[in-house]
């Protein structure tokens, strides 16, 4: 298992100070998002991200569907053309991106992989907010 998860945040609005939702990132999605600069998927990926950041929960198809065969029922992925990212939304009204990628001419094959990656991700970062919170 990979250790401790350092998560940037990409908004600096928690709900309820100027109505956005918290997006943190794990690192390799961070460096996926960098591997994209410039290019469409860019943009779509960073237009996806903002209404995210927007609607937290309430977003929905196209741009956000959930994942069903997670361990966790709060798992979503991000939608667009052939890239995912898979997130959860934490117990503090964040999202959490976890894994990303583009599963284009590998559609169900991407998902045997990532999920369960996305999942071993979310254990980790909820035992490192609770390990957070009980050394406050």
């Amino acid at each position: 298992m990979e250790a401790v998860v350092v998560l940037q945040s990409r908004t600096s609005g928690f709900y309820g100070s100027d109505g956005l939702w918290a997006v943190y990132e794990h690192p390799e999605v961070h460096e996926w998002l960098l591997s994209l600069k410039g290019t469409d998927a860019a943009t779509r990926v960073q237009a996806a991200i903002d209404l995210l950041s927007e609607h937290g929960p309430g977003l929905g198809r196209p741009v956000a569907d959930v994942v069903r065969t997670s361990r966790h029922t709060n798992m979503k992925e991000l939608r667009t053309g052939s890239t995912r990212i898979l997130f959860a939304f934490g117990p503090r009204r964040q999202a959490v991106l976890l894994v990303a990628g583009d599963k284009r001419d590998k559609w169900q094959r991407w998902y045997r992989t990532a999920i369960p990656l996305t999942d071993d991700r979310f254990d980790e970062w909820l035992v490192n907010l609770s390990a957070d919170r009980s050394e406050r």
